[in-house]
């Protein structure tokens, strides 16, 4: 009826649809470029992320490099320098041991030698009745045997011996069996020789013979 109104509104409606039709054609040519411009971005990243990983091989090959030249060093490495430190160290007490082996040995035969020659024997060349001489030192003359032979066996294998050549095991086991069989008779009898001890001690006579005896070994 309002010709006036209806082009307006015409007008209006059209206006509408083209500014749709710009928004819509205006979207498809961005489209593309966004697409286009994420793919750049994700090629770009992809780029950056190999350098990064070639860029940490070589850093890694140089860092490994060093010690693959050093796996053939010169000198030994610090691992075995320690071994050989220790291993040293280990020689050295052993030698020490060995040294004090001897050394305890000789003493233990002076002490039984001086024993024999200033207790045991005086008191036989005395003769007395009632004082068993053997009972109370029991085979204690054997054991100076066996401890002379076990000395002169350690030192024949540690003279002019180097010490890592110095077998010392091989002479207890050569010597196992008298050195049980000796000790075997003097430990069988101890406890009889110390009982027969405190019986001469109470005689004054036996007493004073123990005394002088004693004297002399100091």
């Amino acid at each position: 009826d309002c010709p006036g109104k209806e082009g307006t509104g015409g007008r209006k409606r059209n206006l509408t649809l083209l500014r749709n039709k710009l928004y819509m054609g205006q979207r498809r040519r961005t489209e593309p470029v966004v697409e286009s411009t994420t793919t750049a971005g994700d090629h770009g990243n992809l780029r950056r992320s190999q350098s990064d990983r070639t860029e940490y091989s070589q850093k890694l090959q140089e860092k490994m490099a060093p010690q693959a030249v050093s796996s053939t060093p010169a000198t030994p490495p610090q691992e075995d320098k320690e071994e050989e430190e220790v291993s040293r160290r280990m020689m050295a007490r052993r030698v020490k041991i060995i040294a004090e082996l001897l050394q305890t040995e000789k003493d233990y035969i002076s002490d039984l030698d001086l024993c024999i020659k200033e207790v045991i024997q005086p008191l036989r060349n005395m003769q007395i009745a009632r004082f068993d001489v053997d009972g109370l030192f029991s085979n204690i003359e054997l054991v100076h045997q066996l401890s002379a032979k076990l000395l002169s066996l350690l030192e024949e294998a540690t003279t002019d011996v180097e010490p890592p050549m110095q077998i010392i095991g091989e002479v207890f086991l050569q010597i196992k069996g008298p050195l049980e069989d000796t000790y075997k008779i003097y430990c069988y009898h101890h406890d009889d020789a110390h009982t027969m001890l405190e019986y001469y001690e109470k005689d004054e006579e036996l007493k004073q013979h123990l005394r002088d005896c004693v004297q002399s070994l100091k």
